[in-house]
Formats: C-alpha cells, sequence, structure tokens
C-alpha cells in the first residue's frame, strides 16, 4: 500500500510542479509587447492606446481568460468612429505582473484606477467592460459614476453567470479546489481556445494567443484568485447605484451564450429600469471578436451620443 500513496502523492504534485515551471513573466518576454506599461501600486500594467490623439476616451476592460488582445477588433471599430481607445492586461493576465492574493472588486477598481491617473485620464470617458470586465466596469462605475459618460456591458458578469458544477467547487472548497484548478483548467481552456480554430473572428490566431497564456506561471492563479473574488458577487446593488446616479447604461448579451445566460438580461431590467440592451442573435460569449461588427452595430447609436 505505500507504492500506491507514493504514486498518488507524485500524480497530485504534477499539476503543482507544472505550474512552477512555467515562465515567468520578464523584460524579455515584454520586448513583444505591443504598447507600453504603467508602474502601478502592485506592479507592472500593459497598456495602449488606439485610434486618435485627440477625441474622447474609451477605456476597454477585458474578462476571466482572454487579455486586452480580444478588443483589437472592437477598438479599430471604435476608433473610426473618432473615439482614442484605452486597452490594457489585468493584473495576473497577459503583459502585465502577477501579484498574488485575493482578487476582489476593489482589487481590479484599484488597477483601473491608478491606471487612468497614470494616463491622465481626468475627464469622463466611456466605459465597456466584457464578461468579468463588466462586473469591473459597474464596480467603478458604482464608485466613480461622476468619471463614466456612459457605461457598456458586454456579455457581463456580476447578474447569472454559469460556470458549471466543477468551477463551483474549485470556488468554494479549500485545497482540492486549488488542485483541480491546477489540473483541470488549462485542459478545458485549451479546448476552449482550439474550438475557435476555423470561426470568424476579428482577432487574428486568437486561439493560439488564448492557448499562449498557459506559457506564464500565475495566470491560473489569478483566474482561480478572480473566480473566487469578484465573480462570486452580485453586482445588483452596484447597477442600482450606476442607475441611481444617471449614468446611460447600454447592455449587450448573446442568444446562445452558455456561460452568461440570456436571463440576465431581465435580471438587470429589475435593478435599472433606464438600461438599454440589445441582443445579438447568432453569437456565443465571444460575441466581441466573433461578431465584431454587429456588436458595433449594437453601440453605434449610444456611442455617437459620447461623441458630442
Amino acid at each position: 500500500m505505500i507504492w500506491v500513496l507514493g504514486v498518488l502523492i507524485v500524480v497530485a504534485a504534477i499539476p503543482v510542479v507544472i505550474e512552477r515551471r512555467r515562465s515567468r513573466m520578464s523584460t524579455q518576454i515584454r520586448q513583444n509587447a505591443p504598447g507600453q506599461f504603467a508602474t502601478l501600486s502592485l506592479g507592472l500594467t500593459h497598456y495602449q492606446w488606439i485610434g486618435p490623439i485627440r477625441g474622447p476616451v474609451a477605456v476597454c476592460v477585458h474578462g476571466l481568460t482572454t487579455p486586452s488582445f480580444v478588443w483589437q477588433g472592437l477598438a479599430s471599430g471604435l476608433s473610426a468612429m473618432g473615439y482614442r481607445v484605452l486597452v490594457y492586461d489585468l493584473y495576473g493576465r497577459g503583459y502585465s505582473d502577477r501579484p498574488t492574493g485575493e482578487q476582489n472588486q476593489d482589487f481590479f477598481v484599484n488597477q483601473l484606477e491608478e491606471l487612468l491617473a497614470d494616463q491622465n485620464v481626468d475627464d469622463d470617458f466611456t466605459l465597456i467592460g466584457y464578461s468579468m470586465g463588466g462586473a469591473i466596469a459597474t464596480a467603478f462605475a458604482s464608485q466613480y459614476p461622476n468619471r463614466v459618460r456612459q457605461l457598456v456591458l458586454l456579455a457581463s458578469a456580476g447578474l447569472n453567470t454559469d460556470f458549471g458544477r466543477l468551477t463551483e467547487i474549485i470556488q468554494k472548497v479549500p485545497l482540492i479546489g486549488d488542485w483541480l484548478m491546477l489540473a483541470c483548467f488549462p485542459v478545458l481552456h485549451r479546448r476552449t481556445a482550439r474550438a475557435e480554430i476555423g470561426q470568424p473572428s476579428s482577432v487574428p490566431d486568437i486561439s493560439n494567443l488564448m492557448q499562449n497564456e498557459l506559457r506564464y506561471q500565475g495566470y491560473v492563479p489569478a483566474v482561480l484568485a478572480a473566480l473566487r473574488g469578484i465573480l462570486t458577487k452580485d453586482m445588483s446593488q452596484d447597477l442600482q447605484k450606476v442607475h441611481r446616479a444617471g449614468v446611460p447604461l447600454l447592455a449587450v448579451w448573446a442568444r446562445h451564450d452558455t456561460t452568461i445566460p440570456l436571463s440576465s438580461l431581465g435580471r438587470l431590467t429589475t435593478v435599472s429600469r433606464s438600461a438599454k440592451q440589445e441582443v445579438i442573435d447568432d453569437a456565443g460569449h465571444g460575441l466581441v471578436y466573433t461578431h465584431t461588427d454587429a456588436v458595433l452595430d449594437a453601440l453605434r447609436e449610444t456611442l455617437q451620443d459620447g461623441l458630442n
């Protein structure tokens, strides 16, 4: 029986060893990054400005697993409208640093607040959040409603997110959940990324870009920290604050989204009666890059108002 225990220990250690052997984000790796870096309180944040030097600012916040490259197509469309677009990598993703600890609402709001200060974004701006980025954008807008000209949520988390039974266990069960995350998430993430091969996308080679995140140490723990942090929070009260503050809100949903169910539309209606909502009929959760033109069409009227 001792040898059985030994085998179990070895098997259990494999995901931990794999994580520790991943490459650390480094200066050499960052040489290939587009854009620039800001030194914030918890480390370097990678960001990029897209579009005209002058013009109203739109800030885009990406989701749980796909860094700022997810905005390539949409940001080009926004810049063509006349917006000066700021995209950035959340901590733990892309080319940004990987600080440890809880990734709750304050964690992400502080990163955005510090980046805006570093970039001298003082006037009100359009804030766009995708998936988990929608929860972050909502949290920021609820704390700083006077700074947000309009809030745009794309397949936003925070109202009715369905990650499935395995993720629920990972979120709620210490140690076992940690091991399951290290062991299972990379496999599931690769499977999701490979499903994008051959699909229409405004982000070239998005499948490889998504899988490339797994090369770097700290990415999987960062996703876990967010799953146990901001993604456990119901954003209804924050959305009510945004509504009461009079911040214009547009939400766009995907009819075939299996991560953020379309029932979120109904929940948003109950907490923000003034919200405008649109549905992309043939899209799934990747609507930002799979149905970029349809999303831009859904946003066009609202975004044209923001140019005035």
